[in-house]
């Protein structure tokens, strides 16, 4: 194995316990009918015994109860982990049931999701070539936003998610595509009073128009922020919170920094968004939630304050979104 290719299969180290638990308020744990993560999927279902022998840099993903006890190991005391494809929705909440007292779900059809649901298939800016899975061919758009509502009544769904608009990675022809999805999913999170996480990637004034059009939740989250300080002031106007994952901890990302500075500490989230964007000294190493203690700690030490006040607000703010 090639050494940036077993670099990518070395999850980071377990840092030093949190002063006050926190929440990673967005991941993604693998679950069944993730075709992006099989394997982690099979470990994650995996007896317990079997973990230690895949944990230590064996170059084989972390099973459930390797997630769990690296999360207690840091102070991270629950994540919500997203599932925002057809068939990943299900089992997310199923994975949230069976460890309800430190996993809870966000479930919604993602952006780049929406305009296959409509058959619509082009090479996206970024080179990406897209194919129709079976599900895009069984559920219409509306029928797939109309299961993440049915699905979002279980007590353990505590936002929807992720939806909203993605440039990157979608071509001109499915925009409105997307943006109907959006359009679908704030009305849905606002019906069942349940706070929407929203996905913006090179999206960020039309993602606020449509906000401003239909009304945004109450409870809004630009999950893995990745605007401007002109965002930031937007969100602070409209009290829309901002997530911030390991990306703010690149040394590229002056910006993102600045943003996160010019919010008021009561709007601000932590998260990982894994199994990518792992926060410095571990980009290019698998994430997982645990390792949202490192951001944690990266934003006290730009705010200048001190990491248990820091982890107390982080954790109220959490609380006033989500309920957990």
């Amino acid at each position: 194995m090639g050494k940036n290719k077993k670099k990518r299969h070395v999850y980071p180290d377990v840092p030093e316990v949190l002063p006050y638990p926190v929440v990673d308020n967005h991941t993604h744990l693998p679950v069944r009918g993730d075709s992006f993560a099989s394997e982690e999927a099979q470990l994650a279902t995996a007896p317990d015994s079997a973990d230690s022998e895949r944990q230590e840099g064996k170059g084989l993903p972390l099973t459930m109860a390797g997630q769990l006890s690296r999360m207690e190991g840091a102070g991270v005391r629950r994540a919500i982990t997203c599932g925002c494809e057809v068939p990943t929705l299900q089992p997310t909440i199923e994975l949230a049931e069976r460890f309800p007292d430190q996993l809870s779900a966000a479930i919604g059809i993602h952006p780049n999701d929406a305009p296959l649901h409509r058959g619509i298939t082009e090479e996206s800016p970024d080179g990406m070539t897209h194919g129709l899975d079976p599900w895009h061919r069984e559920y219409s758009l509306e029928e797939a936003v109309a299961l993440v509502g049915d699905l979002a009544r279980s007590n353990l769904v505590v936002a929807i998610g992720e939806t909203g608009l993605d440039y990157f990675r979608t071509a001109d022809a499915g925009k409105a595509a997307q943006e109907e999805s959006f359009r679908m999913h704030i009305e849905l999170a606002k019906d069942l009073d349940l706070p929407m996480q929203i996905h913006d990637r090179e999206a960020h004034e039309d993602c606020v128009r449509i906000l401003q059009e239909m009304g945004a939740p109450e409870r809004t989250v630009f999950h893995c922020f990745s605007g401007d300080r002109e965002l930031a002031e937007i969100c602070a106007e409209h009290s829309w919170y901002a997530s911030f994952g390991g990306t703010m901890t690149y040394p590229a990302n002056g910006d993102l920094r600045d943003a996160f500075q010019a919010l008021p500490p009561e709007l601000i989230l932590a998260e990982t968004d894994a199994p990518y964007l792992t926060p410095a000294p571990w980009r290019g190493h698998p994430n997982a939630p645990y390792a949202v203690a490192y951001t944690v700690r990266y934003q006290a030490e730009l705010l200048g304050i001190g990491l248990e006040e820091w982890c107390r607000q982080i954790d109220a703010n959490t609380r006033e979104v989500y309920g957990v």
